[in-house]
């Protein structure tokens, strides 16, 4: 498999608009006109999921009689308002809904608002803590499970170059080996012989140094630890002294974090696969940019999400029909091609066609055995319940204030931090 340089839309995330979900596509029906029992199928993601139009009308060929609108949200944020706004209200949703690993646990309390997906044919699809955490209490299998994100580094070999430093992905790999004060060292080594930022953003970085953390926020039972866990203040407080010279200080997602992929802002940033479909599709006439088989600290895990089908929509059978097509090992390994999401199917993982992968766009890196690799080096699975996200909502919002508003020193924006989840209750 070879990824090219333009295999995902050039305006992956940056071209789509804020979500919104056009009237005749909020819940689809049957169309009254049609004949044949003709359906339209609306699928709800959110940044890239590698879902190209090429893959919708593969099923529609396959399908006749069905129609399916993709609806894309710009983020995760996104995608979550309208979920759970939409789920209240009680109609409204799309016909397949993408949820996001970080407000997994929170969809989960409502799972009796989602169809019962459990199919024995499918019952060994996925990795095993990925069906799991998609079973409710009563046993009942409510999303089909679609990427993981296995972190490595991306960097722009040609700004290496002109530092000084390697610019071979292994001996990039080498160098970067170790912890995170390693990664900031190697970084303050950059930024002394060229003067620009290391790193796009705190907030970036910061979310890797909290995915290796077990309990970050909560404890087992739900008990809020977050603004009293000394390795939670720790990273907060080291991620933005290491900004405050290896920073580009760009809000990601932002248009000027986009433009950064492009412009040279900031030499490296922390790699999920799916952020390789990103990068090429909002960056397509960058020639620089590599993946190395490194992850400061080890290893982690950075997103994934998974496919739901909400039992308001009036085509469920055809809607879960059409999930577990787009969640099967051959559609994922489709998807990662788009846009480099790694599948959670146990069966892609055996796959020759996922092991040989490369990237043209990546200087033909070959990102299947290296995403393979990182997977492996994933050392714990954070735990995230109900408030885990609005907490590291929060927590984002707190280096926000320091690394791109300037607006408060890092002790002062901490203390805010607390009162803020203190308010979560």
């Amino acid at each position: 498999m070879k990824l090219s340089r333009r295999s995902t839309a050039a305006g992956a995330i940056a071209g789509a608009a804020a979500f919104a979900l056009i009237a005749s596509g909020c819940a689809s029906s049957t169309d009254p006109g049609a004949e044949g029992g003709d359906i339209t199928l609306t699928v709800a993601t959110f940044n890239d999921f590698g879902y190209t139009d090429e893959l919708f009308a593969q099923y529609e060929a396959e399908n006749p009689g069905v129609t399916i609108v993709h609806n894309r949200a710009a983020t995760s944020n996104d995608a979550r308002d309208n979920f759970f706004t939409k789920l209240g209200a009680g109609s409204g949703l799309a016909d397949i809904e993408a949820v996001e690993v970080d407000w997994f646990a929170e969809m989960m309390q409502y799972s009796d608002k989602l169809a019962d997906l459990t199919d024995p044919e499918l019952a060994d699809r996925w990795v095993d803590w990925k069906t799991a955490a998609a079973t409710d209490a009563d046993g009942r299998l409510v999303a089909y499970g679609t990427d993981i994100g296995p972190e490595a580094v991306c960097y722009r070999a040609d700004l290496f170059e002109a530092a000084g430093l390697p610019t071979d992905r292994d001996e990039v790999a080498a160098l970067l080996e170790g912890d995170w004060d390693t990664y900031y060292e190697v970084g303050q080594q950059y930024v002394d012989a060229t003067g620009q930022a290391w790193f796009d953003s705190a907030g970036a970085t910061y979310q890797g140094v909290v995915n290796q953390i077990e309990f970050a926020y909560e404890e087992a039972d739900g008990t809020v630890i977050a603004t009293t866990n000394p390795e939670v203040e720790a990273a907060f407080t080291s991620v933005l002294e290491a900004s405050s010279t290896l920073s580009a200080n760009l809000s990601q997602w932002s248009d000027d974090w986009f433009a950064g992929l492009s412009n040279g802002a900031f030499a490296t940033m922390l790699c999920p696969g799916w952020m390789l479909g990103v990068i090429s599709g909002n960056a397509p006439d960058v020639t620089g940019w590599d993946v190395a088989n490194v992850f400061p600290g080890g290893g982690g895990n950075w997103g994934g999400s998974y496919l739901t089908v909400p039992a308001q929509g009036a085509n469920i059978e055809a809607a879960t029909k059409l999930a577990a097509w787009l969640t099967a090992p051959e559609q994922q390994l489709s998807a990662f091609a788009a846009a480099g999401t790694f599948p959670s199917q146990v069966e892609a993982y055996e796959s020759e066609e996922l092991r040989s992968a490369t990237n043209e766009y990546f200087n033909d890196a070959p990102v299947g055995e290296i995403l393979i690799e990182r997977s492996q080096a994933i050392g714990v699975a954070p735990f995230k319940s109900v408030k885990y996200f609005p907490i590291n909502d929060a927590l984002q919002k707190a280096l926000t204030r320091v690394d791109v508003d300037a607006s408060q020193s890092i002790q002062e924006s901490w203390d805010q931090f607390v009162a803020d989840v203190t308010a979560l209750g």
